[in-house]
């Protein structure tokens, strides 16, 4: 992580004792790894931002294929025109994704029998806060389809249609030469009664050639209503399995719900058994999987919510401003800097300080057309309360231990192990046995030995 590469070994000597116990502090900790959207095969990513009745909506294009084959169709509230739609740069979302990600934190148990360094409070609080034109319309009356706009952007030739009934319209995009999936028209008729419009996307050969680039690029829109939502029924047309959406919403003002499924937290701020630092991505799918299946598969996870003007700990620094308005944060002005550099004399290195007007909420849906029948509707709160998947990792202090608060540590050890695999079996429904004998092999003879005396004289072994 870059942040920790630039720290002083001052710095680092500050954080150890600020911020050595999880129970003392909410976050903290060093950061280790993190849960990205690479764990899951299908994952589609869109980034919303928000502000009032204006939206700008970037969608990452994971097609795998003939890019001539691709082919996008997306419901729309209003007609767009050319300068309401641009390609965007392919790493943003990947910023967006490693920003957010659940992540795993590890401790390190001081020695028990040290004198405690005591720091006043303002020192303790100040530390803390350092880190922390359209063209010619035309009308095929025969299918009911009209062309309100035609026109290119960067690799792709996009139209964008209104209709009267699906069958027409599943047709004359077939017609068109654009490759849909059979069964469109049930998925297409409910947009058509809304009186929505269809934002049609496919490459362009030639440009996409001349662009140089391997993979096809992100489609970002801009409009305006007061309809805050996400169709996401016509990516299941043809989907066999679950898919999985992770939705980065960003707003000045505070989390973002999904309204007409439930919005529930991911389960968050555990410790669990250390050896999950060498199969944290596995630990934290057989999570979710566990925690989806108890919520009954009809609900969105709420996986971070943060002001954008910090991270603690970092599994990516904060975006930039010039990156925030690639993202589609349209609200920035001039006058308000996501980023500059100051320099803290006492420590002698740049510290950054970011502009806290952007929120960001990190929503994973998992979804099929049975669980998820209706599109997903948002709303922006005023709740600012910071969250996030976070998943601790405590080491043992195995030095020495000849005083009275030692032998007191010492005996405390053995029910923190057992407490941690109840917790790792409980969120991954994990076997318990299996969970315990790992432990063992990571936890070290001193310690494996008394948990294993502990074991026993509860009955467990």
């Amino acid at each position: 992580m870059k942040i920790f590469r630039l720290l002083t070994p001052l710095l680092l000597t500050i954080v150890a004792v600020f911020c050595f116990a999880p129970a003392a502090w909410a976050f903290c900790g060093f950061y280790v790894a993190k849960a990205d959207t690479k764990l899951y095969n299908k994952a589609s990513q869109v980034v919303i931002a928000r502000n009032g009745d204006r939206t700008v909506l970037t969608m990452a294009n994971d097609y795998q294929g003939e890019v001539k084959d691709f082919a996008i169709v997306v419901p729309v509230p209003t007609v767009l025109q050319k300068d309401q739609v641009r390609v965007a740069l392919p790493n943003i979302i990947e910023r967006l994704d490693a920003f957010s990600a659940p992540r795993l934190v590890e401790y390190f148990d001081p020695d028990p029998c040290a004198p405690l360094l005591r720091f006043p409070t303002a020192i303790t609080q100040t530390a803390l806060q350092n880190f922390s034109a359209a063209e010619v319309q035309r009308s095929d009356r025969s299918l009911g389809v009209t062309v309100e706009a035609r026109f290119n952007v960067g690799e792709y030739d996009i139209v964008i249609l209104s209709a009267k009934e699906s069958g027409g319209l599943e047709t004359w995009l077939t017609q068109n030469g654009y490759k849909i999936p059979q069964g469109a028209k049930q998925l297409l008729q409910p947009y058509i009664r809304s009186s929505m419009k269809f934002f049609v996307a496919k490459v362009n050969l030639d440009k996409f050639e001349e662009s140089g680039y391997q993979f096809l690029r992100p489609l970002q829109i801009s409009y305006q209503s007061p309809k805050f939502m996400l169709p996401i029924r016509l990516g299941m047309i043809n989907a066999t399995t679950e898919q999985d959406l992770i939705v980065y919403i960003l707003s000045p003002q505070g989390e973002a719900q999904i309204t007409n499924y439930r919005t529930v937290k991911i389960p968050s701020n555990v410790n669990i058994p250390v050896f999950i630092k060498d199969e944290f991505g596995e630990f934290y799918k057989s999570l979710f999987q566990t925690a989806y299946t108890k919520e009954g598969k009809r609900v969105g996870f709420l996986e971070y919510a943060w002001d954008m003007g910090s991270c603690d700990p970092c599994s990516a620094d904060p975006l930039t401003q010039e990156e925030l308005k690639e993202a589609g944060v349209f609200w920035l002005d001039d006058n308000s800097l996501t980023k500059q550099t100051k320099v803290t004399p006492i420590l002698k290195f740049p510290r950054p300080v970011f502009n806290s007007n952007v929120f960001i909420s990190r929503l994973h849906v998992r979804y099929t057309r049975d669980t998820f029948p209706e599109d997903l509707m948002f709303l922006s709160t005023a709740n600012r309360e910071l969250f996030q998947g976070r998943y601790v990792l405590q080491y043992p202090f195995e030095g020495e231990l000849k005083c009275e608060a030692g032998k007191k540590y010492k005996q405390s050890l053995p029910k923190r192990f057992e407490e941690e695999a109840q917790t790792l079996a409980r969120l991954t429904n994990g076997n318990i046995q299996d969970i315990r004998k790992k432990m063992k092999l990571s936890v070290g003879n001193f310690t494996s030995s008394l948990w294993e005396t502990f074991l026993y004289n509860i009955g467990l072994d």
